[in-house]
């Protein structure tokens, strides 16, 4: 199940905002399609998707530990 939050642009203020934590990432198309989740720290998801990827939005959930973000990834 998707996110029940709201989508963010993925540019570089959005990287600098997120908190230094690890959670659930969902990485989006400009129409607000999923096209991944991924599960880990947060401020490296979503620089490497930034300088890499393709997505052009992002939405996240905060996890209490990395064993907790990969929890909600095997929930969605």
């Amino acid at each position: 199940m998707a996110l029940r939050k709201a989508w963010n642009s993925l540019d570089r203020s959005t990287v600098g905002s997120v908190p230094d934590a690890y959670g659930l990432v969902e990485f989006g198309d400009g129409e607000g399609t999923v096209v991944r989740a991924e599960a880990g720290f947060l401020p490296d998801l979503l620089r490497e998707e930034l300088a890499y990827g393709d997505a052009e939005q992002v939405r996240w959930e905060r996890a209490q530990s990395k064993d907790h973000a990969e929890r909600l990834l095997d929930e969605r």
